[in-house]
């Protein structure tokens, strides 16, 4: 059967909706959705349940922009954090990366992407005006700049370290174990975890 003779106009409707999510096909959306018609009611029902959820009842931090529950994240909320040092990612999951290698105290600021003209993502789109006033504000001793080594990468660096600088802040860089070109998602945790400890000063280029 061609992926354009469906049976029902329901089959087909769900399976445009899988396939418009990034990185699913068309085959592979039509076997997810056979999956889901092949499983109980409950099952469905919940599964259906646990996104419109999630798109309804989701919180983003009022303080790293990090998903949470809650308005402000575990993290953010956690006395035993270390307040004077911010990691700079770009979105969730490299909090979710650098967590796991357990070797992390401090908070987080998540961008929400990084500077890519190619892309039409400038400075603007970013959430670094808030970056620059939690630092303004005092408190913070140290920057982990904490991007992926790409061009693009490269470039939100240097334009926060333009921006924060006079500010005064020791701003660090992962170590080398992340090689260049590398995103943090799919870095290993014993390597991630040696180039948060051994970060080095940022040198501007």
């Amino acid at each position: 059967m061609s992926f354009t003779e469906f049976p029902s106009r329901l089959l087909e409707n769900a399976v445009n909706e899988f396939a418009s999510l990034p990185g699913v096909g068309r085959k592979t959306a039509f076997r997810l959705v056979m999956n889901l018609l092949r499983r109980d009611s409950e099952e469905v029902k919940r599964f259906g349940e646990s996104i419109i959820k999630l798109h309804e009842e989701i919180h983003y931090c009022k303080v790293c922009n990090n998903i949470s529950d809650t308005e402000i994240c575990s993290i953010c909320s956690d006395e035993k954090r270390d307040k004077s040092i911010i990691c700079v990612v770009e979105n969730i999951q490299d909090v979710m990366s650098i967590e796991n290698t357990r070797q992390y105290t401090g908070l987080y600021h998540v961008l929400g992407g990084i500077i890519s003209p190619i892309d039409g993502v400038g400075p603007s789109d970013l959430k670094i005006d808030t970056l620059e006033e939690k630092v303004k504000a005092g408190g913070i001793r140290e920057i982990i700049f904490a991007l992926s080594t790409t061009m693009e990468g490269d470039t939100t660096n240097f334009y926060l370290f333009k921006r924060l600088s006079k500010y005064n802040p020791v701003i660090t860089t992962l170590a080398r174990g992340v090689a260049i070109g590398d995103e943090l998602e799919y870095t290993d945790e014993i390597t991630l975890g040696r180039a948060i400890n051994n970060r080095n000063p940022y040198q501007q280029c």
